[in-house]
């Protein structure tokens, strides 16, 4: 059955449109037909981490207006036979995004694709609410810091209350964490986060953690999803992660025993 997979944040910067573009990556190259869909009116990154910005023609906001078939506004990716980006406008406001638009697009979708990745923009506002309100599972990126893990709280309680799923009292929508930019010699020195810190506050079963590494922004500037650079230590996380969401059981290779965080130096809590 086709699923509907947002990647939100409360707070910009935590690398949403990054983990999309690698997460449906990982999905397709595991023989999964996926496409990744761009909610950020106005802005429009996908396309540019993904390498295609040169092939838009078309994109979401001409699909929900009847200005554009969606076949003429998908783009195949080029590097992976099972990959497709749905670009959305650089030109338009957030208000082009209405409800019955993106539902008519998604389940035309949903006839054609396993996984439908909703990158989504950062915020509580429109295009926001609209890529999650959707949404079968949810994958929370945050970084390890008080602010973007508070912000991403806020999200939580948005999908549990807002989403389709709580509005027609379906099951809820599923969770999961990736913590991105983690810096274990930052955590060690009490100046971000640890993981456990993160997990009690946010209380939804931890994905991946991913690295930081040079390696992200040298993909981004490329046009290449950063799970294609196989060497790379964010590659390796984010392949672990698509495995984890695919059920398959991997070690959290990149965790290491943490002294005492930020947190618990801040509450007084033993390490």
């Amino acid at each position: 059955m086709p699923k509907i997979i947002v990647m939100t944040s409360g707070k910009g910067g935590v690398g949403k449109t990054t983990t999309s573009a690698s997460f449906a990556a990982g999905l397709a190259m595991k023989g999964h037909k996926t496409v990744v869909v761009d909610f950020d009116v106005g802005l429009r990154n996908l396309d540019l981490v993904m390498g295609c910005e040169r092939r838009v023609v078309f994109d979401f906001i001409n699909v929900i207006n009847g200005e554009a078939k969606l076949h003429q506004a998908l783009i195949k990716d080029k590097r992976l036979d099972n990959l497709y980006i749905l670009p959305t406008s650089q030109t338009r406001d957030k208000d082009a995004l209405t409800k019955d638009g993106v539902a008519r697009v998604l389940e035309t979708l949903k006839q054609d694709f396993d996984y439908i990745i909703c990158d989504s923009p950062a915020g509580i506002e429109k295009g926001a609410y609209m890529a999650l309100y959707f949404a079968d599972e949810a994958v929370v990126v945050t970084n390890p810091e008080v602010s973007s893990v508070r912000d991403s709280d806020r999200i939580l309680g948005i999908l549990a209350s807002k989403s389709r799923r709580a509005e027609m009292n379906l099951d809820p929508v599923r969770e999961h964490l990736l913590l991105t930019r983690y810096d274990a010699d930052r955590v060690r020195q009490g100046e971000m986060l640890a993981v456990d810190d993160v997990l009690e506050i946010l209380a939804i079963p931890l994905m991946g953690v991913i690295p930081e590494d040079e390696a992200v922004l040298r993909a981004s500037n490329v046009g290449v999803p950063v799970i294609m650079d196989e060497r790379s230590g964010p590659a390796q996380a984010y392949a672990d992660a698509v495995g984890r969401f695919l059920g398959e059981t991997i070690e959290h290779r990149f965790l290491i025993p943490e002294r005492k965080g930020f947190f618990q130096r801040l509450l007084g809590r033993p390490a």
